[in-house]
């Protein structure tokens, strides 16, 4: 196929090809023509390559396959990713679901460490650079500002290299990077796919890295339904000090799941209650306040138990007695017990679970490949792989749920089934909340 341009990356321009030799397809990067006559520059896109290729066969890493020049422009052949970037996600979707994020991060700090290993500091960690596979493993891409010990550096001190939104202080100031400059912007990297902001998002560039290196880290619980365990590791892993960060992303990534695990805990102390037995018919609602105590929203154990009465009509009613622990203001345990009651014939048993995928390949695997194939605009075949996905995720109330039903509606109104499309459209939001691409959708059904 004829090489299609696919975006922008760095110092160059991203082609999609095929190598004929091999019959796969590629991404071919191509140094930018209004930067192939400057030899600084130049010498920075083929360290790029160079410091690539020491990477070369390490976990999670984007794969180098060919460095060449072709009319005075230098390119670099490399695997061909086709699941979009973490950035997309972000941009698409908003905060990630937490066990996707530490999956990500898992992978992406393996990269790192391989890297730092090798003596290669990246100095662009961020989700535009984080590339997903087929599978939905993500892949480092883009050394093109890297620094690689026994390379000549192309850049003087005073000069930063990076991105606004993801400087580690000292990258800020222009002073020398290591490993340690990644494993801030990995942080930063983390609170974002989390919480779908940047810790110190501002309207300029300059003002944002002039925060990274005066502002104190926010608290990541504060962003989001997130706990508070995670607060202490963000304040590590952006240190304004860089002795004092993690000293591997490994860490870091461990860390995050060792608060979480110790935040699920937490929520689980107090076990479910036996309901006491309430008289039939007789409901009541769960005050506001409880011993003077106003009611917070954590809810900490719940017990359920249920029975079938008779009604004066001569039908049935199944009453469900709810024991539910909360806190009160003053922090304390204490137990209140809601009845509700309904006909019997509105309890519905509970959904199937999903069919177990027939292929080998995963809800969350099919997800992204439809997602992929949307990005190109190719609906019809998107659909069928949107549509096992979600046979598969249906249920779950996961974030891919919410991502497959978006792709199975937005897949519709492109073909104009728009009839079709507004339920899957209405369950992407209820699972996800209100996005701008649906209501784009949405909006495309009105006009049409």
């Amino acid at each position: 196929m004829d090489p299609e341009l696919i975006g922008q990356g760095g110092m160059g321009e991203i082609y999609r090809a095929e190598d004929e030799l091999l019959g796969r397809t590629v991404a071919v990067k191509v140094l930018a023509e209004g930067c192939s006559t400057d030899e600084a520059v130049r010498g920075r896109f083929t360290r790029e390559a160079l410091a690539a290729a020491r990477l070369a066969g390490e976990p999670h890493t984007v794969t180098i396959f060919d460095v060449g020049e072709h009319e005075g422009r230098p390119f670099i052949v490399m695997e061909y990713l086709r699941g979009g970037t973490l950035a997309d996600r972000l941009r698409e979707h908003g905060a990630q679901e937490p066990g996707c994020v530490l999956d990500w991060l898992d992978e992406a700090g393996a990269a790192l460490d391989a890297a730092h290993a090798h003596g290669v500091v990246h100095r662009d960690v961020k989700p535009g650079n984080l590339l997903l596979a087929g599978d939905g493993t993500v892949r480092v891409a883009d050394f093109g500002v890297a620094s690689a010990a026994g390379l000549d550096s192309l850049t003087m001190t005073g000069t930063i290299l990076g991105t606004a939104g993801y400087l580690a202080p000292e990258q800020a100031r222009g002073e020398p990077t290591t490993p340690a400059t990644d494993l801030y912007a990995l942080g930063v990297v983390a609170f974002e796919l989390l919480t779908g902001q940047r810790p110190f998002q501002a309207d300029t560039p300059t003002a944002e890295a002039a925060a990274h290196v005066h502002a104190p880290v926010p608290a990541v619980s504060e962003r989001g339904d997130l706990p508070r365990e995670l607060d202490p590791v963000f304040r590590r892993a952006m240190a304004k000090d860089p002795a004092e960060r993690f000293p591997s992303a490994g860490d870091f990534v461990s860390a995050l799941r060792e608060a979480m695990r110790t935040a699920g805990a937490t929520t689980r102390e107090l076990e479910p209650v036996p309901a006491p037995p309430v008289p039939a018919g007789r409901p009541f609602p769960l005050p506001a306040l409880i011993g003077g105590g106003l009611l917070t929203a954590a809810l900490l154990g719940v017990g359920v138990a249920a029975a079938l009465t008779g009604r004066d009509d001569g039908g049935q009613t199944v009453q469900t007695v709810t024991s539910v622990q909360v806190r009160t203001i003053e922090g304390k345990p204490r137990t209140q017990t809601v009845v509700t009651t309904a006909p019997a014939a509105t309890q519905r048993e509970p959904a199937p679970p999903p069919p177990p995928p027939t292929d080998g390949t995963s809800g969350r695997a099919l997800t992204d490949q439809a997602t992929s194939l949307m990005r190109e605009g190719r609906y019809e075949e998107a659909l069928p792989i949107a549509q096992r996905a979600l046979q598969q995720l249906a249920g779950t109330g996961q974030t891919y749920e919410g991502y497959a039903n978006y792709n199975v509606g937005r897949s519709l109104v492109e073909l104009d089934r728009c009839d079709e499309a507004l339920p899957y459209l209405d369950r992407r939001e209820q699972l996800l909340g209100p996005h701008p691409e649906v209501t784009a959708a949405r909006r495309k059904c009105r006009v049409r």
